[in-house]
């Protein structure tokens, strides 16, 4: 028997204790809550709206004569009339009146150099005529008095008291007289020719207006060496650069191979890049007949049919060379958008425009079909991102990503 009870002891010793009824109630519990919590997650992951991929187009702002488009090409502005103005005398400019972007009149001086060296030689020209016309004065007494001795002389011959030697001789006197008369005179003309060319010397010191213009750069100072001969160090040669505006047109080249597309008097649509909120008309005067080798392209020159006093010489221009002139309403900017983004709702012609992460439906109504795009009116601007082909499923509000593609 003890042996029996012992071995009933050791047996409860060795075996595995449960627990009580209660503790396994706990964790069936804490597995049932983890698992609710999963399901909430997976069903809240499902539930959640998914974002759509959207491709999107611009709103862009286009002007409508771009439809009459045929040709385009790039250019300057240059004045036809334009001069680099300089002294055929070589001197210091001691006078300068103007300034870059003065308008000058045709004549009016602009420039002096030191002109003293010509005022000395025309004052020593001067004293010359005035002595060349005492030597005048002086002949002709002499010659006044050799015809009073001549009256003398015959009047005396015909009363027989005068040898036909002292008649010889009174008549010769005249005569020489007269060659002295002349010789006077033509020294006076010899002075008189020199004054003239020193009035031109003078002249020359002072540097005029060619035409009617504006001054484009100041070449020189004052205090400068004027020599337009020469290429002297320290030395210029031209004191201005000055252009006529009303001359200004757009040089500007246009492809060989697209030459054909180009001919004297087409309109013309002019856009400058200084000025990229104007546009301005104008026609072909001219195609220069030769090509630039070295880039396949034919110069054309575009007149503007009338000009702006913002457009200055060398300004980077456009031209768009036109199928028909372009009216005032053609050149004015309107909005345009790619024909893709616009689809039927509810009989209405709608956008979806990109808002943030999401879209929104704004009504438009179409106009003119300009280019690859539509002009379009509505609450649009210019920038603003469009939603390109959209979807049945695509409705206000929806969360979109924008993709590439």
């Amino acid at each position: 028997m003890t042996d029996t009870t012992s071995s009933t002891s050791t047996l409860k010793k060795l075996s595995i204790d449960r627990g009580s009824p209660q503790a396994g109630k706990k964790k069936a519990w804490g597995k049932w809550v983890v698992i609710l919590v999963a399901i909430c997650v997976v069903a809240f992951v499902i539930l959640q709206p998914r974002s759509q991929e959207v491709q999107v187009s611009s709103v862009v702002t286009t002007y409508p004569s771009q439809q009459y488009a045929q040709l385009s090409a790039s250019g300057y502005v240059v004045a036809q009339r334009r001069a680099a103005v300089a002294s055929k005398a070589t001197g210091r400019l001691i006078w300068l009146n103007v300034r870059e972007g003065s308008k000058v009149k045709q004549g009016e001086i602009i420039a002096k150099l030191d002109a003293s060296d010509v005022q000395a030689a025309m004052a020593a020209v001067q004293a010359s005529i005035r002595q060349a016309e005492a030597g005048v004065a002086q002949a002709n007494v002499e010659l006044v008095n050799a015809e009073s001795d001549l009256q003398r002389a015959q009047g005396l011959k015909a009363q027989g008291f005068l040898s036909a030697q002292a008649m010889d001789a009174a008549v010769k006197r005249v005569n020489a007289s007269k060659a002295a008369m002349v010789s006077a005179k033509a020294t006076v003309a010899v002075a008189q020719s020199q004054l003239r060319v020193q009035q031109v010397n003078q002249d020359f010191t002072e540097i005029r207006a060619p035409f009617d213009g504006v001054v484009l750069n100041k070449n020189a100072n004052v205090g400068d060496i004027i020599t337009p001969f020469s290429s002297a160090a320290g030395s210029q040669g031209a004191v201005v650069t000055m252009a006529d505006m009303s001359t200004l047109e757009v040089e500007a080249d246009v492809s060989e191979s697209n030459l054909a597309k180009a001919s004297i008097g087409q309109p013309v649509e002019i856009t400058l890049d200084a000025l990229p909120d104007s546009r301005f008309r104008g026609s072909i005067a001219g195609i220069v007949p030769t090509v630039d080798r070295a880039k396949a392209t034919v110069m054309t020159k575009i007149r503007f049919e009338k000009l702006d006093p913002r457009i200055l010489p060398e300004m980077s221009a456009k031209v768009t060379i036109l199928s028909q002139v372009a009216s005032d309403a053609d050149q004015k900017a309107v909005l345009a958008i790619n024909p893709k983004t616009v689809v039927d709702r509810d009989g209405k012609k709608v956008v979806f425009r990109v808002k943030a992460d999401t879209v929104e439906i704004l009504p438009v109504a179409l106009g003119r079909k300009i280019g690859d795009n539509q002009e379009v009116t509505g609450n649009l601007q210019s920038g603003d991102r469009l939603v390109l082909s959209p979807n049945d499923k695509l409705v206000a509000g929806k969360k979109i990503v924008v993709t590439g593609k």
